[in-house]
């Protein structure tokens, strides 16, 4: 038997040779993951592996104040990923199967959360709701401490719930109306459908952004320097080794420390989905998707996700209130003169750097995730589960870590030459040295790397719901792979791509944690602007920036929308296909 195994794995990647551009391509992502991913986290290993980083993991892992915030780090983690989740679920539920008014509102709002930084969020929330809060304080006289793991929790749900969102709501699309149809006809009632059709449907979606949710938590940065307070988890404790005491090896202890949960969450997913086959586009006609049009269930549902709606219209009416107000709850006079400083002022160099360096990265990132999507999920060879494993390395990451990962791969020493945006020059004290591959390129190249695994995701739960018996009739039919997956994979994924497009786009626009090593005075990045307001106090000026990011990004979302298309059908993509 196991003489069979090599025989087997030649005999795979003789098929890939023989298809050249699928070789090609397998050979780039490779090349992708180990330059790009497994380079820099293998620098931050063996940093750790030092004389001093094995004293540091001996010091941390026995010292109660780490273990407490290494429990900190779980439990925000995974309420956030389960919150995240389940209102990405509803939200995307109530969208596709319910019969509500509103709807386009209710997709554009929730969008928006995942399309402005994170630490603007809490800005508004603190103003909202911290201790001398505008509603708390104001409204109903409560003076109500938010910081600390109510509002981390609250602010990260909102954050990240988008990513949830996008994905349920493109596997809710793609779902064959015939099966709920063949459910009903055989006497199952819209509970029973829900529980034993829809959901088990649903099952790799649910992991996966469960998943994407818990790691996107424990790894912010944002949030928890704005709102963290006491409440200390694992990322503000590596950014503080690195920003105050200038100790990679520290931050690499850590960062080694913060890979478990998010690699042990990883593990427990792919268990679970591959005892798991759900399949239900067929390339067979199918029919209307059945809507709930039950007032039990109908109105409720849609109060919940209203409710949830006017929440997060009010935190962004408060972002655009302060951007056109002096001071706001303090000076509420209408100004543009927030404005004017972003657009006239220092700001313009960050809107233009910002807004290329994610247009460069986003179609990168897009057919990147669904090329390895594609791999991991269509085709057998030796390594196809270490390269989705190593893809998802992207995100796992610590966004702080993998940008000191990149210096201490690509800087080269005694050339001190290389400022940190802001006013302390951190790069050359933790490296001696200037970047080989610093600036814009390296800015990509992180913008890739951490939009890669949503859209690879994406792409599996996508391709996990379809046939493989359509693509092999391509094949059978004469076509290559190149062919087939452009022709026919690809446009029956359409709203898996299109997701991973906007969440490539936005996550560059909004990203601050991975490339606040990278910047240099030639670069400017719209989120180190925002958060230099946001620490000198200039709330106005944040905030406008804010404005003008989420504009930008809403339109880009727009044309990609129309360049991408939303709809999809097996019978067209058939006809052109082969």
């Amino acid at each position: 038997m196991n003489r069979l195994y090599p025989s087997r794995h030649i005999a795979e990647f003789r098929r890939i040779f023989q298809d050249p551009v699928l070789f090609i391509g397998l050979v780039l992502v490779v090349i992708f993951v180990l330059i790009a991913i497994l380079s820099p986290i293998y620098a931050m290993v063996d940093e750790s592996r030092t004389t001093e980083g094995r004293e540091l993991f001996d010091r941390y892992l026995n010292s109660p104040v780490y273990r407490t915030i290494i429990v900190n780090t779980l439990r925000m983690g995974l309420i956030v990923a389960a919150l995240g989740t389940a209102l990405g679920f509803l939200i995307a539920y109530v969208q596709v199967k319910v019969d509500v008014p509103f709807k386009r509102l209710i997709h554009i709002v929730a969008l928006i959360p995942i399309i402005s930084p994170p630490f603007a969020l809490a800005t508004a929330v603190l103003i909202l709701f911290g201790r001398n809060g505008m509603i708390s304080q104001g409204w109903f006289g409560v003076r109500y401490d938010i910081y600390g793991l109510d509002g981390l929790s609250l602010v990260l749900t909102l954050s990240y719930f988008t990513v949830a969102y996008m994905n349920l709501k493109g596997m809710l699309q793609a779902l064959d109306p015939a099966l709920d149809e063949a459910a009903t006809n055989l006497g199952a009632s819209k509970w029973r459908i829900f529980r034993t059709v829809t959901v088990p449907m649903l099952i790799p979606g649910i992991a996966g952004s469960f998943l994407l949710l818990f790691v996107e938590a424990i790894a912010d940065l944002g949030n928890p320097l704005v709102m963290g307070g006491n409440y200390e988890v694992l990322s503000t404790r590596i950014y503080v080794s690195i920003v105050g005491l200038y100790n990679t090896t520290a931050a690499a202890v850590l960062s080694v420390i913060l890979l478990v949960p998010s690699l042990l969450v990883f593990i427990v997913q792919r268990y679970w989905i591959s005892r798991t086959s759900v399949v239900s586009i067929t390339g067979k006609p199918s029919g209307v998707s059945q809507q709930i049009r039950h007032p039990l269930v109908r109105w409720p549902l849609f109060a919940v996700v209203m409710f949830v709606v006017l929440f997060i219209l009010l935190i962004y009416g408060t972002i655009f209130a302060g951007a056109f107000t002096k001071i706001l709850n303090v000076n509420n006079e209408l100004t543009l003169d927030h404005f004017d400083f972003v657009i006239n002022g220092y700001g313009s160099e960050a809107m233009k750097d910002t807004t290329r360096l994610a247009a460069i990265a986003t179609p990168l990132a897009g057919l990147l995730g669904m090329i390895i999507a594609f791999l991991v999920a269509r085709k057998t060879f030796l390594g196809r589960n270490a390269l989705d494993f190593a893809t998802m390395l992207g995100i796992a990451v610590p966004g702080t870590i993998l940008g000191i990962g990149y210096l201490l791969v690509f800087n080269q020493p005694n050339e001190i030459t290389l400022p940190l945006v802001g006013t302390i020059e951190i790069i050359p004290k933790l490296t001696g040295g200037r970047a080989i591959f610093g600036g814009a390129g390296a800015i990509v190249l992180v913008y890739v790397v951490r939009s890669v695994p949503a859209a690879l995701r994406s792409g599996v739960a996508a391709l996990s719901q379809i046939d493989p018996a359509i693509e092999e009739a391509s094949i059978s039919l004469g076509a290559d792979n190149f062919r087939t997956f452009m022709r026919i994979t690809l446009p029956l994924i359409r709203p898996a791509f299109l997701s991973g497009l906007i969440y490539a786009f936005a996550r560059s626009m909004t990203t601050i944690s991975a490339i606040i090593f990278l910047t240099t005075s030639r670069t400017k990045i719209m989120t180190h602007q925002i958060l230099n307001e946001v620490e000198n106090g200039r709330y106005g000026n944040a905030f406008a920036y804010c404005v003008i990011l989420i504009v930008i990004v809403l339109v880009a979302i727009g044309v990609l929308s129309i360049a991408v298309g939303t709809t999809s059908g097996a019978e067209r993509t058939m006809e052109g296909g082969a």
